[in-house]
């Protein structure tokens, strides 16, 4: 049986001493848009909180590039009634933890059976690391679950902002949305700002059981199949 490496059990043992102990952080439950526990490995749709300026819907990944298409980014669907596609929230590395909490870095990946373009990158989140020069880089899918460029934290976003109300952050800066440049009429595309004015709100919807998974997958999945990953 192969022994795992020194540089590897040291790295395991350096992300639970800091979801122990984060200084000068509280760490809290991540809830849900109901008040339940956020727990890992379930899924979930991450909801933008509607706003004068934002009436859009949920995420998806979608093409913001004319060529090349792939890799994927994460854009703010433009219709109100789709909750995008579901996620789940894993820790990078394996410790007895189930629920989110607030200040611990876990992944982001989408999970879908409907995936028809881009299948050679993964579909977890990360941060765009391949221009370092750019002020606000893109969240594109792709990312490695123990690179720390797809590593988020989920944090209360304040007070004035509802209840189970949220931001996502990075090791860079904090997940917001701007208009898209070109596609599918300017949808809001998820960025790394330190603009607090593009500052990206959130809520969890848990995807409640098989029934519901395939309820949303009819109704949401399958009419985008036409012009998939667009929307």
């Amino acid at each position: 049986m192969k022994k795992p490496s020194v540089v590897s059990f040291l790295i395991t043992l350096m992300f639970a001493a800091s979801v122990v102990c984060i200084q000068g952080q509280r760490q809290e439950e991540v809830k849900d848009g109901d008040g339940n526990p956020v727990k890992l490995g379930e899924q979930y749709y991450i909801q933008p909180v509607k706003t004068k300026s934002n009436n859009g819907g949920g995420l998806v990944p979608a093409a913001t590039n004319r060529l090349p298409i792939c890799p994927l980014a994460i854009t703010q669907t433009l219709l109100p009634y789709q909750p995008g596609l579901p996620v789940s929230f894993n820790l990078p590395y394996a410790l007895m933890e189930t629920i989110v909490k607030t200040f611990v870095a876990v992944n982001i990946e989408f999970r879908s059976d409907i995936w028809p373009v881009c299948n050679e990158f993964s579909k977890f989140w990360e941060v765009d690391v391949s221009s370092p020069a750019h002020k606000e880089p893109k969240i594109l899918i792709g990312g490695k679950p123990q690179e720390k460029n797809s590593w988020f934290k989920i944090e209360n976003a304040g007070e004035g902002t509802g209840e189970n109300t949220y931001k996502l952050t990075t090791l860079t800066g904090t997940v917001g949305a701007t208009p898209g440049v070109w596609a599918w009429l300017r949808a809001p595309q998820l960025i790394i700002t330190n603009d607090d004015a593009k500052t990206l709100l959130v809520k969890f919807k848990k995807v409640d059981d098989a029934s519901t998974a395939a309820t949303s997958t009819s109704r949401v999945e399958k009419p985008g199949l036409r012009m998939f990953p667009f929307y």
